[in-house]
């Protein structure tokens, strides 16, 4: 991913080309590989450049053949070779980017090209062969990619877009996130939605009924992974030692091995070829060895305090799996002194977001240094299955299917900006294979009722002996050893029970968080919250805390309306606390087990 930035609608844009690029540049930590900028009739583009496929060759803005459409994307288009044939070999491509193909897809989709891409997206698209010019812009279907769009009341007719709000608060009164899954059209000045599928609407109306198909979870998972291994640098996973990022770990540590022996193979036959006679085994030794020494294999990365829970269950899957790890042990000191960056780099001043972002900005921040620039993380799969502790109490199979389809449409305010930014803040790019719309078309279309669970002594178990607990389903869909083989999991982790990440990397973070808030916001202060934030008030010294530094670092209402809190669902009988202990059932279900 990159950092992109937009100004549509100037006079004499040549003269703002300094101050566009001085913006442009606080999006720098998204993109430190390189920076370009295209100044055009009205409209000035830049981006900031994290350079992952097409390395040598895939420098933007994109400019067309003909030098009328350019285009400035951050994110990721896995399907691009595919499309790429579409054009057949008549279409001069002039890099490797994936991104490229956008431009030729305007030109025969228009803006229905949206629809046709597979990733994750965000994007601006220059036309100028037509009068007066246009401009598109787009963002992925469930927001993975982060954007936003700025007007001005003293500059009417202007219009702006950047990947993050620092780089518009200074220009713009009016400021919104752009939606995920629609499209802006300058030509109508209109934003439309391009993603409609088949599950989207089903939060206000029907449910499905389909049962779940184990094999099919299991493969359309698989396949998900398998496509956000597209990388020309080196790449590993985030394993908290959960069941979401130990399922991504044993599927990518799978499909790494199956690079790293067609590799070989492929060498082998090219050495082969190569040779005029039978090699002294002094060749095929030396040969061996090096090609088995540059075998990829699957890194690992994990943190948390001091023999925390994610640690230690994280430390049993790299073993069980093979993966070069590495973990991070952080303090609450720490911790607690990086909450203004972490805010910084957020933009948001959601407890739970900063909570749990917090250790993934300290991890990503050693990640980098390692020279790693792509992970896979395991984002979306509590929302899509109903994992949350709080689950448990939804009254019905219509009211947990609804609630998934809510958390899903709201990941972007959430888990997806805390993947993005918390990552991206290190230039650091985070892929996250569960929210891939083939497997969402699966995993959303199935019977809630097989999703829902109960916890505690009443805890239903199947007939292999397995509890019916959280994400139950996608459990017994990797509960296999394929082909006789290996099982993907551990039973112990296959089947532990959620922690939320804040929670996972240790119980004294959260806990350290309040007991700083506690020492910091006065009781005077507090008292007199609804004075200062009459919208968003915080109900704890905790939000109190984390709403003062947002406030310092983005001062206006137009960012602070940018925020977006997490509310626990009240109706449910669930605690005004998101952190996973606060709900009643999660001492019982260790008890229980």
């Amino acid at each position: 991913m990159c950092g992109i930035f937009g100004v549509f609608g100037l006079d004499k844009p040549s003269t703002q080309r300094a101050r566009v690029l001085a913006l442009s540049k606080r999006l720098r930590h998204r993109g430190p590989d390189w920076s370009g900028c295209y100044v055009g009739k009205d409209a000035i583009l830049t981006h900031e450049r994290l350079a992952i496929v097409g390395v040598d060759t895939g420098a933007q803005p994109l400019v067309s053949e003909d030098g009328k459409r350019v285009l400035a994307v951050n994110g990721e288009i896995y399907n691009h070779i595919a499309l790429r044939k579409e054009f057949g070999k008549d279409m001069k491509f002039k890099t490797h980017s994936d991104c490229e193909v956008i431009l030729p897809m305007y030109e025969r989709y228009d803006k229905q090209l949206c629809a046709k891409l597979d990733g994750m997206f965000s994007f601006i698209l220059l036309d100028e062969s037509v009068t007066p010019s246009r401009v598109i812009a787009a963002r992925d279907p469930i927001g993975i990619t982060t954007l936003y769009q700025g007007r001005s009341s003293k500059r009417p007719g202007v219009v702006y877009f950047a990947s993050e709000l620092k780089a518009l608060v200074e220009e713009c009164d009016d400021i919104i996130s752009f939606p995920p899954g629609h499209v802006w059209d300058s030509k109508t000045d209109t934003t439309e939605r391009y993603f409609n599928p088949s599950w989207w609407d089903s939060d206000v109306g029907a449910v499905p009924t389909t049962p779940p198909d184990l094999k099919l979870l299991r493969e359309s998972l698989e396949a998900a992974v398998r496509k956000r291994l597209m990388s020309e640098v080196p790449y590993g996973v985030l394993l908290s030692g959960g069941l979401d990022s130990s399922l991504i770990a044993s599927i990518a540590a799978r499909e790494t091995e199956k690079v790293a022996q067609a590799q070989y193979e492929a060498r082998k036959r090219k050495l082969a070829e190569a040779r005029s006679g039978p090699p002294t085994p002094f060749e095929g030794e030396v040969d061996e060895e090096r090609t088995l020494a540059s075998w990829p294999q699957l890194h690992s990365f994990s943190i948390g305090l001091e023999n925390s829970p994610d640690l230690l269950a994280a430390r049993k899957t790299a073993h069980y799996l093979g993966t070069f790890h590495h973990e991070y042990v952080f303090t609450v000191q720490e911790g607690i002194d990086a909450i203004p960056d972490v805010i910084y780099h957020l933009e948001t001043y959601d407890v739970t977001t900063v909570r749990a972002s917090t250790p993934m900005y300290l991890l990503s921040r050693k990640i980098k240094a390692m020279g790693v620039k792509m992970v896979l993380s395991g984002e979306g799969s509590d929302e899509i299955f109903g994992g949350y502790l709080y689950f448990h109490a939804a009254p019905s199979k219509e009211s947990f299917h609804q609630e998934c389809v809510r958390r899903v449409k709201n990941l972007h305010t959430a888990d997806c900006l805390r993947a993005n930014k918390s990552t991206m803040a290190w230039g650091l790019e985070a892929r996250v294979p569960f929210l891939d719309k083939s497997f969402l078309e699966v995993a959303m279309n199935v019977d809630p009722e097989a999703k829902m669970f109960s916890k505690g002594k009443e805890q239903a178990v199947d007939v292999d002996g397995c509890p019916k607990m959280e994400k139950y389903i996608i459990r017994k869909a990797f509960d296999c050893a394929p082909d006789g083989g290996k099982a993907y999991l551990p039973r112990s982790i296959l089947w532990r029970q959620k922690e939320q990440f804040s929670d996972g990397v240790g119980y004294s973070w959260i806990d350290g968080i309040k007991a700083h808030a506690e020492q910091t916001v006065t009781d005077e202060a507090f008292s007199e919250r609804a004075t200062r934030w009459s919208v968003d008030t915080p109900d704890t010294k905790e939000a109190y805390f984390i709403r003062e530094i947002f406030e310092g670092l983005f001062p206006t209402e137009a960012a602070a309306k940018t925020a977006v809190r997490w509310i626990p669902r009240g109706d449910w009988g669930c605690a005004a606390d998101p952190s996973g202990r606060s709900v009643s059932i999660h001492n019982a279900a260790y008890e229980s087990t």
